[in-house]
């Protein structure tokens, strides 16, 4: 977020900033969600709903696992958040004490280390990297010197774009249920891949928690509308957890969202994974000219997680000063591996693919 402020600042003073750091689609909303829009402001109050989220939207979305994973879920099963985010830590206050123990990857999403220190549990980093195609194993869980109360995993992950296989999947929630670890999968990246299928938690273990948005493959990061699948046991906890927090999500957001799973939505969606594609392959063929040939492998997302240590030992210094260079904001490694990070940084590829390629030829140059 320091890098989005610096890019901010050199967008007004110099208006020739290409924002590579934010994980953030350059597309707006499909067109049923803003139709769909206009249509309730004009006939709904849009008052508060129920904590949980409308039964309209809980059931759509329902209807998507079913659709995309053969897999049922009941409506009531569904909790409705503000964004991911909120869902995320509404599920740790109501699934953990202060000073239990959760895992996650090292590079993975700063949020989880940051919000789990916030709420006083001890965040366990998972050390990942080409060997285990930046995700953990059952492996390395199994080595760990104390037990832990929680996972967290995130396939396709930020910042690393990796997917875990289904049989690894599979195996991690199944190691989870047999020594009573809380899986939180994260799984808000679903819909965005490139040739490698992704699959559900939930496709093995109704014990885990599943993570969704329509912030990413929907287009739609400021509506601030997430959702959580949640074992029988965690649903009312949640729900009053959320009601005292937020009351609810917004309901303009909700109304919106019902429409993001229709197929017109989606079909206008697919459209923008083409342009990721093409964008990732513009990624993966000019990367060597700036002398990186060391990253992890983008399956899904939009993410580079690049090598720079021929170029930098301070990735976060590296990064200001390409910015003032060049107009190019990438997002510094320590921000997702605050031990090995001063050697990685992380580009996006959501833009377009003409500001990518202009990227590309300033920092090729600068290089």
């Amino acid at each position: 977020m320091e890098l989005v402020a610096a890019a901010t600042r050199r967008q007004q003073t110099h208006g020739d900033a290409i924002m590579l750091c934010v994980g953030q689609p350059s597309t707006s909303a499909p067109d049923p969600v803003r139709r769909e829009v206009e249509r309730v402001l004009d006939t709904h109050t849009l008052g508060y709903t129920e904590a949980k989220g409308t039964l309209e939207l809980r059931t759509a979305i329902s209807g998507h696992y079913l659709r995309h994973y053969a897999v049922e879920v009941d409506p009531d099963e569904v909790v409705v958040s503000n964004g991911s985010s909120g869902g995320f830590s509404t599920v740790l206050l109501a699934a953990f004490e202060a000073g239990d123990r959760i895992a996650m990857t090292r590079p993975g999403y700063p949020a989880y280390r940051n919000t789990v220190r916030a709420l006083g549990c001890e965040p366990v980093e998972l050390v990942c990297g080409p060997e285990t195609r930046f995700q953990p194993s059952v492996a390395q869980l199994e080595s760990l010197e104390q037990p832990i109360d929680g996972l967290i995993i995130a396939s396709p992950a930020n910042p690393t774009g990796t997917i875990i296989d289904a049989a690894e999947l599979a195996t991690i929630a199944l190691w989870c249920e047999a020594n009573d670890v809380l899986l939180l999968s994260d799984e808000i990246y679903h819909g965005i891949s490139f040739g490698r299928p992704t699959s559900t938690a939930w496709q093995t273990s109704r014990n885990a928690v599943v993570m969704g948005s329509v912030s990413k493959f929907h287009s739609m990061t400021g509506w601030r509308l997430g959702w959580n699948l949640l074992p029988h046991s965690l649903v009312r906890p949640v729900e009053l957890l959320q009601g005292n927090l937020s009351i609810c999500a917004p309901a303009i957001s909700q109304a919106g969202a019902v429409a993001a799973f229709a197929q017109e939505s989606e079909t206008e969606l697919v459209g923008h994974v083409e342009r990721y594609a093409r964008n990732r392959d513009l990624v993966l063929r000019r990367l060597p000219e700036l002398g990186v040939t060391s990253f992890a492998p983008p399956d899904g997302a939009f993410y580079a997680y690049c090598d720079i240590s021929h170029l930098t030992d301070d990735s976060q210094q590296w990064c200001l000063d390409v910015l003032d260079r060049t107009g190019v904001a990438l997002a510094p490694g320590i921000d997702f591996d605050p031990v090995d990070g001063h050697r990685f940084m992380r580009l996006s590829f959501c833009g377009s693919t003409e500001q990518l390629d202009q990227a590309f030829d300033r920092l090729a140059a600068v290089v």
